[in-house]
């Protein structure tokens, strides 16, 4: 049985889903699974990628069977693995949602901050409470949460273990959109799919972009516009709008992500 299912459609959106009931937890298998439809995804790549879960719980974090028995050396090597999930899923050269509507824990939350875009059903709640077994996040939480939302926060968010709704993570720029309860799955894959519709090649240089900023503030992203940016004028999508544009205005430019 996959407990990460993943699954195309004809628009040219790839949704992977964490199918491991009742609270998808994050164990040896789902963790390969989840590896598995990466690569997947890297060898094929879609024009959007969302993630999504099925059950009461997105998911309940970490199985603590995992750790039994783990030495510091395996455990240096374990968290190397996970954060190169992580990793891995930031340079997707395309856009990667993901979508939470219900509780959603240590390594699902974590890996929900490497995406580019997070919604949010209106009473999901989050959680790094690794400190319930003595840990921190290891799979690259914490620093992604500040980057988001700000170190103090991060430390508040880490260091209690509290719970945080979703309203409140909105207002703290982590969660994107906030949607109602009911409906919340047809919104959310509604929302990739646009997205999977859009320019690919122009949302892969935002991500490059942001990427440089990340690693060296305004001027290296400047140094991306200056030097990368320009190669979208030989994209069939930016040419294609612009005559388009010309012709009919805005808004009936349709994108093929080449």
């Amino acid at each position: 049985m996959t407990l990460v299912r993943l699954d195309r459609d004809e628009r040219g959106l790839a949704i992977a889903t964490f199918d491991s009931p009742p609270l998808n937890l994050f164990n040896g298998q789902l963790f390969e699974d989840l590896q598995a439809a990466i690569e997947a995804v890297e060898a094929e790549p879609p024009r959007a990628l969302l993630f999504r879960a099925e059950g009461r719980a997105v998911s309940g974090g970490v199985d603590v069977h995992e750790f039994e028995g783990l030495t510091p050396e395996r455990a240096s090597e374990l968290w190397g693995e996970l954060i190169d999930v992580v990793e891995r899923v930031e340079a997707l050269p395309l856009p990667v949602v993901f979508a939470a509507h219900a509780l959603t824990l240590t390594a699902a939350f974590e890996l929900a901050l490497g995406c580019d875009l997070i919604l949010a059903a209106r009473s999901a709640k989050f959680g790094l409470v690794e400190k319930v077994v003595g840990l921190t996040p290891s799979m690259g939480g914490t620093q992604r949460l500040a980057e988001r939302a700000g170190s103090g926060r991060a430390r508040h968010f880490v260091m209690s273990g509290d719970l945080f709704d979703a309203e409140e993570m909105e207002r703290w720029g982590v969660v994107n959109l906030v949607f109602d309860d009911e409906g919340f799955d047809d919104r959310a894959r509604a929302f990739a799919a646009e997205l999977a519709a859009g320019p690919t090649k122009a949302h892969a240089m935002t991500k490059h972009v942001l990427r440089r900023y990340r690693e060296g503030g305004i001027p290296a992203a400047d140094r991306a516009i200056r030097e990368d940016a320009g190669e979208l004028f030989a994209t069939e999508d930016l040419q294609g709008a612009v005559k388009t544009f010309l012709e009919k205005g805005p808004g009936h430019a349709e994108f093929q992500g080449r």
